[in-house]
């Protein structure tokens, strides 16, 4: 970035119009001008089929809508069926790398709009987080952390082993087999992956925060929300706060992101921003906030919680009744 440009990009921020936008993401961020953002915190797809906008490989042997009798007894908590590690076939052990081509459409774009010095926060699940990295590393960003957030509602969906060779009428199978499951342990955490955009060589952390405003991270702001600066993050949801969105995040989770990474006035960025989390927490923090979401009823939804935020004064904790919920 030159010195020009450098007394050029505070006006690109300002000149970006925020709120939600209905539209692909990966698109919209394209459309943005170079080092006009400070902050990028999303929640990305996690590429493990939890839903069709969630299946990312190109292969057709899909584990949606699939049915067996331990779904059916486990209810709403287990209605999609996964497919296990090793996959059915040849197929799906190309889907981690199709996983990592995917993250790599759009890396390079959240590159060349993020300001040297600026933090990308990304939620990612557990399985292919390594592969977000890489795709990340390779587009120029450099690794900062792995966050763990911990989820105050995490089922245990690991079937018993006992069980499958029960309904087979292997009884001695089953009792010998007692106390093992089929599956994962309860998925306490989920990974919140840190990168920074590397600064201008020559320069230091401290030079950057005076040009560009960010680099460093606020530990005064992060206590407000948490005991200690831990990278495990223990912020829950408020009472009425859910039912927005199937992957929805805390507000005050998302708002203790954002004030570690930026300063009132500052652009914050989420290319995948669902209801709009994200957008009410930069409402809440005093940060001018862009957002993109795909599906029109999630914008709905984020644009009432939006309104609703401004009618509160900003006020975090206060939630609109009306705004519809998820069944």
């Amino acid at each position: 970035m030159s010195k020009e440009d450098e007394k050029l990009a505070p006006y690109l921020c300002e000149s970006i119009p925020t709120g939600i936008r209905l539209g692909d993401g990966i698109v919209g961020v394209r459309e943005l001008p170079n080092s006009s953002v400070h902050l990028i915190a999303s929640d990305i797809p996690y590429g493990i089929g939890t839903d069709d906008w969630d299946v990312l490989h190109r292969n057709t042997n899909s584990a949606l809508l699939g049915s067996s009798p331990a779904q059916k007894r486990a209810g709403a908590i287990f209605k999609k069926r996964g497919k296990p590690i090793n996959g059915w076939s040849n197929a799906d052990r190309l889907i981690p790398k199709q996983y990592y081509e995917w993250c790599a459409t759009w890396a390079k774009d959240w590159f060349r709009v993020l300001k040297p010095g600026g933090t990308v926060f990304i939620f990612a699940g557990r399985r292919y987080a390594h592969r977000c990295i890489c795709a990340l590393e390779d587009a120029g960003f450099s690794f900062k952390d792995m966050l763990a957030w911990l989820r105050d509602r995490a089922p245990h969906r690991a079937q018993r082993l006992s069980v499958v060779f029960e309904r087979r009428g292997d009884i001695e199978a089953a009792e010998r087999w007692q106390g093992w499951r089929v599956g994962n342990l309860r998925p306490a955490f989920e990974p919140i992956l840190w990168f920074i955009k590397p600064y201008r060589i020559g320069t230091t952390i401290a030079d950057n925060a005076l040009i560009h405003g960010v680099g460093p991270y606020n530990e005064a702001a992060l206590r407000r929300y948490v005991k200690r600066p831990d990278n495990i993050l223990d912020i829950g949801f408020m009472p009425s706060e859910v039912g927005f969105h199937p992957t929805q995040k805390p507000v005050r989770l998302m708002q203790a992101l954002i004030e570690i990474a930026t300063q009132p006035k500052q652009l914050v960025l989420d290319p995948f921003a669902g209801s709009g989390t994200t957008l009410v927490a930069a409402k809440n923090t005093d940060r001018r906030a862009l957002g993109f979401e795909i599906n029109p009823d999630y914008v709905r939804i984020a644009e009432q919680r939006l309104s609703s935020c401004r009618k509160a004064g900003g006020k975090p904790k206060v939630l609109a009744e009306t705004i519809p919920r998820l069944s």
